[in-house]
């Protein structure tokens, strides 16, 4: 079986308050992009005894790390425990969804293993109980078992979906070679709340957006690394009806209503894409 974990993007991301187990309650717009990895999985033979029963060969964009440590391979192993009769399976895994990038590339392959296993197997679980699962892999993996545009609210895991749709836009994606860690934007951020919900103002024309739907984020982000700023302004120039950060970053996403031709020219060393 062979399926295309997606990229996201956030419309908008407040930090609006600091829980008791060192998590933060968000509220957010996850929106799905058509930048995708490729998973293929195969059962290997029941018979062949091993400490992994999960194998995991990767391509593409390279990724650090050990390959038991993946977010695919901990999927399969969570399903594991709770079906232990789960088949011995190998796993390809091809990464063409940039890492740190706020863009939930690992988290998407993770949902999308579960989501795979249900259907291979016949697991039969509902798409609330994946759901379930997935959180415990990680704050945003919820998403991606159904990814439709959502409101999250939570650390992520509470889901509605959203009528909002950017069919009818070019959505440019810039990566510049950045990492930004996750727990360092977080520690830079005062939890409040917003004077308007970005699920309201996705709601509104995508031409008010520039004026209102903000990412917590960014501020201090920018500051730590002007040059993703300077990216962000530079969409604006290129004729940007809107542009803001994922997630945490560091890549940046811009809404156009034409796609911009000098996209990749403009920004030489960044990752670029336009969907």
């Amino acid at each position: 079986m062979t399926e295309y974990p997606c990229a996201k993007i956030n419309l908008g991301l407040n930090v609006v308050n600091k829980r008791t187990d060192g998590y933060h309650d968000l509220e957010t717009v996850f929106y799905p992009v058509n930048i995708t990895d490729v998973l293929s999985i195969n059962v290997t033979d029941d018979k062949i005894t091993t400490d992994f029963p999960c194998s995991l060969s990767m391509n593409g964009m390279k990724i650090e790390g050990n390959m038991q440590d993946n977010l695919v391979v901990k999927a399969y192993n969570l399903l594991k425990k709770r079906f232990p009769s789960l088949p011995n399976v190998n796993m390809v895994l091809t990464k063409n969804i940039p890492s740190q990038a706020g863009m939930g590339g690992g988290s998407s392959d993770g949902a999308f293993t579960i989501s795979m296993l249900n259907k291979l197997f016949n697991l039969n679980m509902s798409v609330a109980e994946m759901q379930q699962l997935a959180t415990s892999l990680g704050a945003d993996c919820a998403f991606f078992i159904n990814p439709v545009p959502s409101y999250a609210t939570g650390i992520g895991e509470n889901l509605e979906p959203v009528d909002v749709n950017l069919r009818n836009y070019n959505i440019a994606i810039v990566k510049p070679p950045i990492a930004i860690s996750t727990k360092e934007a977080f520690s830079h951020v005062t939890p409040k709340r917003p004077a308007k919900c970005c699920r309201d103002i996705v709601m509104q024309p995508v031409e008010t957006w520039k004026h209102e739907l903000i990412n917590d984020f960014e501020q201090s982000v920018m500051f730590s690394h002007p040059e993703i700023g300077e990216i962000k302004q530079k969409l604006y120039a290129l004729g940007a009806v809107y542009a803001a950060m994922s997630g945490s970053g560091s890549a940046l996403f811009a809404i156009f209503h034409s796609a911009p031709s000098n996209l990749a020219t403009s920004f030489p060393h960044c990752f670029t894409a336009i969907v």
